[in-house]
């Protein structure tokens, strides 16, 4: 087991930035999840902790050791690849038990061990098989598997379970969860699925154009986004982001859109710290702190309906208010009735305010 500290890393390829003066603990022992777009420089920061590519500026600190110019053998983690990178003239058991074979390990332990880690990943009954000879996703289960068989400080992951279908992904995420929490190694994990990242990390570092936007526990960057970008990202839906303009009076405070005005007065004093009166402003609210109400309630944002999807246990629908799109997450069984024009209610506590550039001022 090992801490990874990243130091002010950052890699050019030419003109291209794709890691940005990146500066990033992460703790002995945690699950910690990389998470952006595509392009954001996600896997090339995993790339730098591997050793397969090599940090223009900065340093990379394993454990207490430097290894910033180290070859990748000599670091001692093990990774998956998107694309599998498995053997194809081994068959399958000996892909999977080649990090023990190396080690010295006797051909029965590689066996039982190899046995024991396909039995969690449903490919035990592939074992004496090449990997031409398998899916994609039994191909990348055999990939997870060979990363997991030996106990390496560090485990890297670089969105292992892309190919899998939804219940496989959904029984290979608690496998890999728990496997981390019984082995308790630090385990860095590459994804652009939020709902990956929510699901499995101590902590999830944000990326977006080379850069750290925020890094913080599932619950944190849920609940407390820093950035429009960051809040826009996580959620399914998204977290609903209204434009508007903030008034305050000598006792008063408004947040005012085309079609709707909102009395924030209870929160005039910590608006008025940080804004000023006829601020334009992003007004942030999650889908299920809303609610549909009555024209004469409190807090309430008219709006017309545009669809309404049921999803089982939960419904969503979707409305307009003032051109934007507005998502209300309903834990029924059963859609609404009510359709056309409706009436919204927000909860003022669970309100964020952010700045039009984006950044977060009240929440």
């Amino acid at each position: 087991m090992a801490r990874i500290m990243l130091e002010n890393v950052t890699r050019r390829f030419g003109l291209v930035i794709a890691v940005d003066n990146v500066s990033l603990p992460i703790i002995d022992g945690e699950f910690f999840a990389l998470l952006g777009p595509s392009g954001c420089g996600k896997t090339t920061t995993l790339r730098l902790i591997a050793g397969l590519e090599v940090p223009t500026a900065g340093r990379v600190h394993i454990g207490d050791r430097d290894v910033t110019g180290l070859p990748p053998r000599e670091r001692d983690v093990a990774m998956v690849f998107q694309d599998y990178a498995l053997y194809p003239h081994m068959t399958i058991l000996d892909n999977v038990g080649y990090p023990l074979k190396v080690r010295g390990v006797g051909r029965r332990e590689i066996r039982e061990r190899v046995g024991e880690v396909a039995g969690f990943l449903q490919i035990a009954e592939l074992l004496e098989r090449r990997p031409a000879q398998l899916s994609g996703g039994q191909q990348q289960r055999a990939a997870v598997a060979r990363a997991v068989v030996h106990k390496p400080q560090v485990f890297l992951f670089d969105e292992p379970l892309s190919n899998l279908d939804a219940k496989l992904r959904l029984e290979a995420r608690g496998f890999l969860k728990h496997l981390q929490h019984e082995l308790g190694i630090t385990t860095v994990y590459v994804t652009h699925d939020q709902a990956e990242a929510l699901a499995l990390a101590d902590r999830i570092a944000i990326m977006n154009q080379g850069r750290i936007i925020q890094v913080g526990t599932p619950l944190e960057v849920y609940r407390r986004p820093q950035t429009t970008f960051v809040a826009g990202f996580i959620g399914n839906p998204p977290m609903n982001l209204v434009p508007c303009r903030l008034e305050v009076g000598v006792d008063t405070a408004h947040l005012v859109g085309t079609t709707f005005r909102l009395d924030l007065t209870s929160l005039r004093d910590r608006l008025a710290l940080t804004l000023r009166d006829g601020e334009e402003v992003i007004l942030g609210v999650r889908p299920e702190h809303l609610t549909f109400c009555g024209q004469g309630d409190s807090f309430a944002i008219p709006a017309e309906t545009y669809a309404i999807q049921p999803l089982g246990a939960e419904c969503v629908v979707i409305l307009l208010v003032d051109s934007t799109t507005l998502s209300v997450r309903l834990f029924t069984g059963e859609p609404p009735q009510q359709t056309g024009r409706v009436w919204v209610g927000v909860n003022p506590e669970r309100i964020l305010v952010y700045r039009k550039s984006g950044e977060l001022v009240l929440g």
